[in-house]
């Protein structure tokens, strides 16, 4: 069946913040313009996201997490991608797991952001036990795509600051894939200050690619997020996995190239709207004239 005909489909699940661009509100524009239906289950809904914002309201969602699977199961939907990213809970990465033998075929995939660590250190609301039950579910991925302080904390090392040799990256690909992903993509990589990008590795066939792209001032919030559902689009049209991230770094590079030369509240998120022409050119979803 040609992809003209036929639709796929992604169960997508993250939290949803009302304001501030990451998460749900990345995935499922992305996901769609991309030609990729996206089913939505939300981990938590914030009035905004929590990077650089006070006072937000949060509302854990967990309850509704296995009503959600029941239902969609009795509906027999079938999902072509399931794609993880931010849990806020012990519970949520076993309801998580439950998802994953209830919706796994041979012939779907799983994507799975370990959302937990930055910049060398734990998100606050999480414990360091987490990183070990993200662990478990990331063996049952078939792709994990985490930054590399997430990378030291699912296989227990300490993390490094920057820049990295090749020899250090290949070493956390190879040792993340022995968890159990076939495939890695590893972002936040660089071996000079002045670019930026990821690294692939798919274990069975051995193969190590890079994208790196001149790096851009500034922390930007939900680039992650934007990444993430960026490379899944790719795959989900039938590109590689290093073509996958490389469309997905230069989609997120020109994503805060906008946002910088703006000006824009780096608090917001960044630009990826506009930068939808460019995306679907790579995706050879649109003509080029």
């Amino acid at each position: 069946m040609s992809n003209q005909s036929y639709l796929k489909r992604v169960a997508a699940i993250h939290d949803l913040s009302g304001f501030g661009k990451c998460s749900l509100t990345v995935a499922l524009p992305i996901l769609s313009a991309a030609g990729i239906e996206t089913s939505a289950m939300p981990t938590a809904i914030l009035s905004t996201h929590t990077g650089g914002f006070t006072g937000f309201t949060y509302l854990d969602t967990t309850s509704e997490m296995r009503p959600f699977t029941k239902h969609w199961k009795s509906l027999d939907i079938r999902f072509d991608a399931i794609y993880t990213g931010f849990l806020g809970s012990f519970e949520q990465l076993d309801i998580v797991n439950e998802f994953f033998d209830t919706f796994k075929r041979e012939d779907n995939l799983i994507l799975v952001d370990p959302v937990m660590a930055d910049n060398g250190e734990l998100y606050k609301i999480f414990t360091p036990d987490f990183a070990l039950g993200m662990r478990k579910l990331c063996e049952k991925a078939d792709i994990i795509v985490p930054n590399i302080t997430e990378a030291c904390l699912l296989l227990g090392e300490t993390y490094q600051d920057g820049p990295y040799t090749e020899a250090y990256i290949e070493k956390l690909l190879k040792s993340l894939s022995q968890l159990g992903p076939k495939k890695v993509v590893l972002t936040g990589v660089y071996f000079e200050d002045e670019n930026l990008g990821a690294a692939t590795y798919d274990a069975v066939t051995g193969q190590i690619d890079y994208t790196l792209v001149p790096k851009i001032p500034g922390y930007y919030h939900g680039t992650g997020d934007v990444f993430a559902s960026a490379l899944l689009a790719g795959l989900l049209n039938d590109f590689s996995l290093s073509e996958s991230a490389a469309i997905a770094v230069r989609f997120t590079a020109e994503s805060i190239r906008r946002t910088y030369e703006a000006g824009t509240d780096i608090r917001f998120g960044v630009n990826f709207e506009q930068s939808f022409p460019s995306l679907l050119k790579e995706l050879k979803l649109v003509k080029v004239p």
